[in-house]
C-alpha cells in the first residue's frame, strides 16, 4: 500500500499501488471541502492531471481553477473541446489559438476552402461544444515515441506539431484524443469534457473569442473587457511573424538548425528599432504641432517589459529628430518608506498609487509645463527616504519630458495636464511566438523568465524568491497597470521571436536550482518544460542596445 499525504489538509492515508489521483481525491473528498470543483493536482509539487497514477509514496495537493496550474488545465482542455467542435462541423478546418485577449482567448479560424466564419457558424460551434460537454467525452492520453507521434500528426496535416516534435530532442511524448479527434498539449487536461461547465464563445473581429472562468470565481465566466488597441498590437505581431516566416517554436528551431539564428536576431532587432523610430517621429511631429504643443511622454508597462531600455532607445531617436529629452521616474516621488501603505499581511505595498506623492509630482509637472525650473527629488532605496541632491530641470523649446513608471498612465498622475500635451506609451513583452497552433505561451511567462534571470544575475533574489513574489506582482499589475493600457497612444511589443531560444541558455541552470521540496518548484518545473522546446541560442550576437540585454546582461546602457 502507498502512503499518500494530502497537503490540502495535511492528512495521510493508504491507497493501493497504481491508484489514480481521481480515486485519491475521492478518498479525501469529505475532508478537503474546496469551495470550487477540483480540476488537477500537484504531485510532489509538479502539476499532473487527475488521471495520473501513483506508484510510490507521494505528497498531493488538489487544485481548482483558481490556482495558476489548475486554471491552465481547465483552459487547455476547453481549447481542445473547441477544436473538436470545429473539426466535427467543418472537416479539414484550421483553428489558431493566438493569444489571450479581453479576459478570454482570441482564435483565428479558416475552413478547408480558406474561407473564414460565416453568419451562424459561431453559434453552431457553440452548440457543438455544449453537446460534447453534455456527453462528458473522456480525454484519452497516449504515450508514444517521437517517431510515432510525428507519423500521427503528419497523416492529419499538422505541420506545426510535426516541426515542434521533430526538433524537441525528446524520445517519447504524449498526445491526446477526444472522440476521434487527436491533438497535442504540453500540459495535462481534465479527465473529461463534463468538467468544463463554465465558458462562452462569441464572434470577435474575423475570428472567435473563447471566454473562460474568472480567476477568482471559476463558477462564472470572466467579465469581458474591450481591448481594441491591444488587439491591434497582437495583429501587428502576426504581421511581424509573416515577415519573419516564424509562426511557432518549430519554425524557430528549423531556422536555427539551418544556421539562421544570427539573421533572426538582426531582423527582430531591426523591426523593433523601426517601431521606435516611428514613435519618435510621431512625438516630434506633435511637439512641432501648434495644436498639441506636446511636452510630456508617459511610459508604462508591467514588470520586466523592458521599460528602462525602451526609454533610453527612444531618447536616442528623439535626439535624432532634433529634440532634447529630459527624464525621471515616478519612483523618485515615492513617499518616505514609513509613510508607504501596507498590504493586509503587513508588508509594504510598493505598487500602490499612494506610494507616490501625487501632490508634489503634480505641482512639479504643472510648473515644468509653464517653463519654470524645478528641483527634482531622488529616492534613496537604501534609506527609504526622498533626497534633494540638486537635480534641476527646465523645459526649453526643444525639450520633451519623459516619465517612466508603473503608474505613468494613471490619470491621477497627470490630471491637471491637458491631454494634447501628453503622449502615452504602453510597453509589454507580448509573446511573439507559440509552441504550435493550439499551444500559446502566456505573456506573463515571458516576463517571469526575464525577471528570474535579471534578479539572479544581479544577486537580488534567487529563482525561488522571484517565483514566490510573482503572484503579488501580477495582482498589482491587474490593479494598477492593465486598467489603463488601452488609454495609450501607442503600444510597443518588446518580445523577440527568438527570445525563448536565447533565454533558455540563461534560465536552465537558474531554474534547476529551485528545490523540489518547495511550492515554487511547480512553476520552475513548468517553465523548464516549455523552454526545452526551443533549441538554445547563444546571446553573443544580441546587440548591446537590445532590450534583452536589460535581463541577460551586457547592455551598453547604464541603469
Amino acid at each position: 500500500m502507498l502512503q499518500i499525504r494530502c497537503k490540502n489538509i495535511n492528512v495521510t492515508k493508504s491507497f493501493p499501488e497504481g491508484v489514480s489521483l481521481l480515486d485519491v481525491y475521492q478518498g479525501f473528498a469529505d475532508e478537503i471541502q474546496l469551495p470550487y470543483p477540483v480540476v488537477s493536482a500537484k504531485v510532489n509539487n509538479a502539476s499532473q492531471g487527475l488521471k495520473f497514477r501513483l506508484y510510490q509514496n507521494r505528497d498531493v495537493e488538489f487544485l481548482d481553477a483558481r490556482a495558476g496550474s489548475g486554471h491552465r488545465v481547465y483552459v487547455r482542455s476547453l481549447c481542445f473541446v473547441l477544436y473538436k467542435a470545429c473539426c466535427d462541423l467543418f472537416p479539414g478546418c484550421k483553428l489558431f489559438i493566438e493569444h489571450p485577449l479581453s479576459r478570454g482567448y482570441y482564435c483565428n479560424f479558416k475552413k478547408k476552402s480558406g474561407d473564414g466564419l460565416a453568419d451562424g457558424d459561431v453559434e453552431r460551434i457553440r452548440q457543438r461544444i455544449q453537446e460534447i460537454v453534455n456527453l462528458d467525452m473522456p480525454f484519452r492520453r497516449f504515450e508514444a515515441t517521437i517517431e510515432e507521434a510525428v507519423r500521427v500528426f503528419s497523416e492529419r496535416g499538422f505541420s506545426d506539431k510535426v516541426k515542434l516534435l521533430e526538433t524537441s530532442g525528446q524520445i517519447y511524448t504524449d498526445y491526446y484524443m477526444l472522440g476521434d479527434t487527436v491533438d497535442y498539449y504540453y500540459g495535462p487536461l481534465v479527465p473529461s469534457a463534463g468538467y468544463l461547465k463554465v465558458w462562452d464563445l462569441e464572434p470577435y473581429s474575423e475570428g472567435l473569442l473563447l471566454r473562460v472562468p474568472d480567476w477568482n470565481n471559476p463558477l462564472k465566466v470572466a467579465e469581458k473587457v474591450d481591448m481594441p488597441k491591444t488587439f491591434g498590437m497582437f495583429a501587428e505581431k502576426v504581421r511581424w511573424d509573416i515577415i519573419m516566416r516564424l509562426s511557432n517554436a518549430g519554425d524557430v528551431n528549423k531556422a536555427v538548425l539551418k544556421g539562421h539564428a544570427s539573421e533572426l536576431i538582426q531582423v527582430s532587432e531591426a523591426l523593433q528599432e523601426k517601431k521606435i523610430v516611428k514613435i519618435a517621429e510621431e512625438i516630434a511631429r506633435r511637439v512641432e504641432s501648434p495644436e498639441s504643443r506636446l511636452k510630456l511622454v508617459l511610459i508604462t508597462g508591467p514588470s520586466s517589459s523592458g521599460k528602462t531600455t525602451f526609454c533610453k532607445r527612444l531618447s536616442i531617436q528623439l535626439l535624432a529628430c532634433g529634440l532634447r529629452p529630459l527624464s525621471f521616474s515616478t519612483d523618485d516621488y515615492f513617499v518616505n518608506r514609513v509613510d508607504t501603505p501596507k498590504l493586509p499581511n503587513g508588508d509594504y505595498d510598493f505598487d500602490n498609487i499612494k506610494t507616490v506623492d501625487l501632490d508634489l509630482l503634480e505641482d512639479h509637472l504643472v510648473r515644468l509645463m509653464r517653463g519654470e525650473r524645478v528641483e527634482i527629488p531622488e529616492y534613496n532605496f537604501v534609506t527609504g527616504k526622498r533626497e534633494w541632491n540638486g537635480k534641476r530641470l527646465k523645459l526649453g523649446s526643444d525639450n520633451v519630458l519623459i516619465i517612466e513608471g508603473i503608474h505613468a498612465l494613471n490619470p491621477l498622475l497627470t490630471k491637471n495636464i491637458p491631454d494634447q500635451s501628453k503622449f502615452k506609451i504602453y510597453i509589454s513583452a507580448l509573446t511573439s511566438i507559440s509552441l504550435d497552433d493550439h499551444n500559446w505561451i502566456p505573456t506573463r511567462d515571458n516576463r517571469l523568465l526575464r525577471r528570474i534571470i535579471r534578479d539572479y544575475n544581479k544577486g537580488a533574489f534567487t529563482a525561488r524568491e522571484t517565483i514566490a513574489q510573482w503572484k503579488n506582482v501580477c495582482e498589482a499589475e491587474d490593479q494598477w497597470i492593465f486598467p489603463f493600457q488601452e488609454s495609450a497612444d501607442v503600444m510597443f511589443n518588446s518580445a523577440l521571436n527568438i527570445e525563448f531560444a536565447v533565454l533558455r541558455t540563461h534560465a536552465e541552470v537558474i531554474l534547476a536550482s529551485v528545490p523540489k521540496n518547495c511550492p515554487e518548484y511547480a512553476e520552475a518545473h513548468r517553465l523548464l518544460k516549455f523552454i526545452h522546446y526551443f533549441i538554445p541560442v547563444s546571446d553573443k550576437e544580441i546587440p548591446p542596445t537590445s532590450i534583452m540585454r536589460e535581463f541577460v546582461g551586457g547592455s551598453s546602457f547604464k541603469y
